[in-house]
């Protein structure tokens, strides 16, 4: 039986990154619970494919593809229109387009700087804008930005990234503290260690592969589909009274650190 609190049916979702890895998998969440999904990314081809794999994995409402670039500014123009003029409504934005470079800071060019804060940042906080001028209007909305560990403290050799996901959890309070009498809520989910197609080479070294399952409690890598359960939560009434959080799903990597005492405590 399925449970009014946690439901996302007849939701009108966007999802913006939607077409991979996390967006894909919490695109798919909602699309097999009943929303009206609007999966978006820069290429049309990988929009479509994954608009077939979401509808053969049973999704109950036509999955929508529609290409937006959120670097650029008329992409989110028309999207945020023409999501509106067929629906009315947008009732919540996942916010998870992003995308990195690793490498040592005095090798990052400024194309690179641009490259990364344009999408993860500039991107996030124009799409939040556009929709939450929709949501403002309606007087109800939930946004969720995709963070990361890196919104706590940052990892080495990828700082503008880090810099991009800590920029991006102060925008997750900031909003909340602007939108929330308008009936808009805004939380992150910062995501752990997650195994995805854009990862697969870094984790599939045996180095990083064990330093991630040490310091990692539950002793294994994330999934996209492990992501899945806390959106759904942050997009329903479930969470009507939660606003301006961020969520770490990270198997409880930010508890702490492993030290590596021998047992009986190196006495």
């Amino acid at each position: 039986m399925t449970d009014p609190l946690f439901s996302v049916a007849d939701q009108v979702v966007i999802i913006s990154g939607g077409s991979r890895g996390i967006g894909k998998a919490i695109a798919q969440g909602f699309a097999v619970r009943g929303a009206h999904t609007i999966v978006t990314g820069r290429d049309a081809a990988t929009l479509h494919e994954t608009v077939q794999e979401l509808t053969e994995a049973g999704a109950t409402h036509e999955v929508i593809p529609l290409v937006c670039d959120v670097s650029k500014s008329d992409d989110i123009t028309n999207l945020v229109q023409s999501v509106t003029e067929k629906f009315g409504r947008i009732d919540t934005l996942v916010n998870v387009a992003g995308v990195n470079r690793r490498k040592p800071s005095l090798e990052i060019t400024e194309e690179d700087y641009d490259f990364v804060m344009n999408i993860n940042l500039k991107g996030a906080y124009q799409m939040s804008c556009a929709v939450g001028k929709v949501m403002i209007a309606q007087q109800s909305g939930a946004i969720i930005n995709i963070e990361s560990l890196n919104t706590l403290r940052p990892l080495k050799n990828v700082l503008p990234y880090a810099m991009s996901k800590s920029a991006l959890g102060h925008m997750t309070k900031g909003h909340a503290l602007e939108w929330g009498e308008h009936g808009v809520r805004v939380n992150g989910l910062a995501p752990g260690f997650i195994l995805t197609d854009l990862t697969q080479k870094l984790w599939s070294l045996e180095q990083m592969q064990q330093w991630g399952k040490t310091n990692t409690p539950q002793r294994r890598l994330g999934t996209p589909a492990d992501m899945v359960g806390t959106a759904i939560f942050l997009a329903s009434n479930a969470s009507a009274f939660l606003t301006g959080q961020t969520i770490y799903v990270d198997g409880g990597y930010t508890c702490g650190w492993n030290w590596p005492i021998p047992e009986g405590g190196g006495q």
